[in-house]
């Protein structure tokens, strides 16, 4: 896994996890990464700092932890913190878990999530479960309209056939 500081083309900046850089590549050129102010797709990498840890041998012993210092009320966004590697692993394997169980058990519309999920809430579709892709805008409109819908913590395989 690999983490990139990113901004949108509107100057916000934000943080993503990737596979790799490779799989970043790819979604970006999709248009799946998105900045999670403003929707745009048009984001690119910036400058980050590496974490490092110290060798096992010169590590300090860590003080008491103290509290956090209250946010100053300008603050806008919370930074993102990320969970330990066992956690990580925790949390891959259960997208995965949930990634075979939508697969195996709703039907995978593609790009064309947005008209099925608004014919089945109109009735004029049967109710089945269904998963795919859509615009942020569509989205947003759908939840607006009071279509029951969420986000996926996967990118959906893409089907053929």
């Amino acid at each position: 896994m690999i983490r990139y500081a990113l901004k949108c083309d509107h100057d916000h900046r934000f943080e993503s996890w990737f596979q790799n850089a490779d799989a970043f590549d790819a979604l970006t050129a999709a248009g799946h990464v998105t900045c999670p102010e403003c929707g745009s797709s048009d984001v690119a990498k910036t400058l980050m700092a590496p974490k490092v840890r110290p060798a096992r041998s010169a590590a300090v012993k860590p003080e008491t932890p103290k509290a956090p210092p209250a946010p100053a009320p300008s603050a806008q966004a919370t930074p993102h913190v990320a969970p330990p590697p066992e956690v990580q692993a925790e949390i891959a394997e259960e997208i995965a878990k949930l990634r075979a169980k939508v697969e195996a058990e709703s039907d995978y519309v593609g790009e064309d999530f947005a008209k099925e999920a608004r014919a089945m809430h109109l009735g004029d579709a049967p109710e089945r479960a269904i998963y795919g892709e859509t615009k942020l805008e569509d989205a947003k409109e759908l939840i607006e309209d009071g279509v029951p819908v969420m986000p996926l913590p996967f990118t959906p395989t893409k089907k053929v056939n």
